[in-house]
């Protein structure tokens, strides 16, 4: 029914909900209930921010070894800029020119230095 990206939006506005309301009964005074709804909304809240790492790489999941990830010759071709023609120097340096932009210790992504390692990979390791 929902995508991961929705649950993780209406967890978020649970949350926020969450919280609102246990404000409001501690300023109305009822504090039975007040803690219950904050231990609900930063629950919701972890939980929305463990759904965000979605179906892609995330820091704790890494792409297969040797080149075999499922990426196609066309796609890897494609992440990397290169032509059907290019020969394993011009490969080499597409991918030290986009590694030097998307490195995550150069302010890049991980999951982007990783598709780019496959494609490399792909290109260069049969």
């Amino acid at each position: 029914m929902f995508q991961r990206r929705e649950w993780r939006v209406l967890s978020g506005l649970a949350s926020v909900a969450a919280f609102a309301a246990a404000a409001f009964l501690a300023v109305r005074g009822g504090w039975a209930f007040a803690p219950v709804l904050v231990v609900m909304g930063l629950w919701l809240a972890m939980s929305a921010r463990s759904a965000g790492a979605g179906p892609g790489l995330g820091a704790d999941r890494k792409p297969p070894r040797g080149g075999r990830s499922g990426m196609s010759e066309r796609e890897a071709r494609d992440i990397l800029g290169v032509g059907a023609a290019a020969g394993p120097e011009e490969i080499q340096a597409a991918y030290t020119r986009l590694m030097r932009r998307t490195h995550p210790d150069a302010g890049g992504s991980a999951g982007l230095a990783a598709q780019i390692n496959a494609a490399r990979d792909r290109l260069l390791r049969p």
